[in-house]
């Protein structure tokens, strides 16, 4: 299995290869050459396996260059049953992603159990192990680079936190996570994390990743490497839960299912679009925004234009707030039939800060993948977490509120299943005022945010995050 640049301008790589670079040098984002296709028959074998031998048997489609002992052992490690051990008392730890049926149809497929209480643990688990093992192998260290908007920040440091050849300097934008969020990182105080404040909005975060990034000569010297979802690790690993979570509510491979995704940074449902590529019988991909809506706008009416900072909403559901989602250019990639030549075009808009619109041929092959979209505001959100409380005795986080609301706005005689965000307990403060009480912490999690925290404040100025990576390298 080979990757490929979206931009068409980088080498093919193998699956190891991709992972220690993160951004391709021309700019663009690896996929693979092709995405395997599952049979009927395969389907049907993949059924009965457990979470771990799914992966496996994901993963071995993509990597071909990590032995099979090797790969099914880091899988194990990535998903061992006490590392979601977190959530909700009456599911299985086992189960990795248990899902949780609220009403006839409709379904919450509980992502969050991991070690930080969100659904980037799924992924991050996986790629603390794979680098490590990638790492050790090659003799080589790395220096992640990532930015986050409350979520990716925390599963990512957890998962590195005391890896061999791993520094992680996260940026995150200054006075917008949760208490509870902000908490999880600065707190921890192992020597390969480093975590930067950024004054600014999470796409001015973004903006220093990928400007490092695509700074070679920097990016050669100083081992620079990257761990948000531009990384295919992170993607690949997330294919897996889709395929979980359609075995778990239906009986056979002829039926349909709907999901219904919170999105930002467009990672998450990009992983679905390609799960479906590779035959999962997916009928809709719902993409769920706030009121950051540039997605939303996009799937309606074939305009992608991001807004600036100054525009970007901060808003209840703080890992949604962005407005450059860095995984959409994975899907406009297959849209436009892997056109290289015409992708470049249209993000030398979007680099330069402009926009783009569809033409109409181009709009309605949309359909094709099965996307549609919704968005909500903070009264959707307080709403719909009292109403799922009152109705199904579940309590649920502002991003899965906003996934629900999109659910029933678009939700047929088929099942649907939400994907959950983070555990309510991220977001105590609009769960407090949607039902009136606050969500049952872990033992462990009680005092969090009065442990003592360590961070750096730094303007939105690139090379000042170069400088510290140079002088904690």
């Amino acid at each position: 299995m080979k990757y490929i640049s979206t931009r068409g301008k980088s080498p093919k790589l193998n699956f190891s290869e991709v992972l220690l670079t993160g951004l391709a040098p021309d700019g663009g984002l690896y996929l693979p050459e092709t995405y395997p296709r599952f049979s009927d028959e395969d389907l049907s074998h993949m059924r009965s396996m457990s979470y771990q031998d799914l992966a496996f048997f994901i993963f071995q489609k993509f990597i071909d260059d990590v032995p099979a002992d090797n790969l099914k052992a880091i899988v194990n490690k990535a998903y061992a049953s006490d590392v979601y051990s977190f959530g909700r008392l009456e599911q299985k730890a086992e189960d990795i992603t248990p899902t949780l049926k609220l009403k006839d149809n409709l379904f919450l497929l509980s992502l969050s159990n991991g070690p930080t209480l969100a659904f980037k643990d799924i992924a991050m688990q996986f790629l603390g192990h794979m680098f490590e093992y990638v790492l050790d192998k090659n003799g080589e260290s790395l220096n992640i680079l990532g930015a986050t908007s409350g979520d990716t920040g925390p599963a990512a440091e957890y998962a590195m936190r005391g890896k061999k050849g791993v520094r992680v300097f996260m940026l995150s934008p200054h006075s917008t996570m949760s208490p509870f969020q902000a908490a999880q990182m600065y707190s921890l105080m192992d020597d390969n994390i480093f975590n930067i404040a950024i004054k600014g909005v999470f796409d001015d975060c973004q903006d220093i990743v990928k400007a490092v990034s695509n700074d070679l000569s920097f990016k050669d010297k100083y081992k620079i490497g990257a761990v948000n979802s531009i990384n295919w690790g992170r993607i690949l690993a997330q294919i897996v839960y889709y395929f979980k979570g359609y075995f778990d509510v239906t009986s056979n491979n002829r039926e349909k299912v709907d999901f219904t995704v919170p999105t930002g940074n467009f990672g998450n449902i990009c992983a679905g679009h390609i799960a479906r590529e590779m035959g999962l019988p997916i009928n809709h991909l719902i993409v769920a925004t706030n009121e950051n809506d540039v997605l939303d706008e996009f799937f309606r009416t074939g305009n992608y234009e991001p807004r600036s900072s100054e525009e970007t909403f901060q808003t209840s559901s703080p890992s949604m707030d962005i407005s450059k989602a860095s995984n959409f250019e994975r899907f406009i990639f297959d849209l436009l039939g892997r056109d290289s030549n015409l992708l470049r075009q249209y993000w030398g808009n979007i680099d330069k800060g402009g926009s783009f619109k569809l033409d109409d041929t181009s709009f309605q092959k949309i359909k094709n993948y099965g996307f549609i979209s919704s968005s909500s505001k903070h009264i959707n959100r307080i709403d719909f977490i009292r109403s799922v409380y009152n109705d199904f005795n579940t309590i649920i986080d502002t991003h899965t509120a906003d996934g629900i609301k999109a659910a029933l706005d678009h939700i047929k005689n088929i099942p649907m299943l939400v994907l959950e965000t983070a555990l309510p307990i991220k977001f105590e403060k609009s769960v407090f005022e949607a039902i009136g009480v606050y969500p049952e912490r872990p033992f462990e999690l009680k005092d969090l945010e009065l442990m003592d925290q360590r961070f750096e404040v730094f303007n939105s100025d690139t090379e000042q995050v170069k400088n510290f990576i140079i002088n904690n390298s």
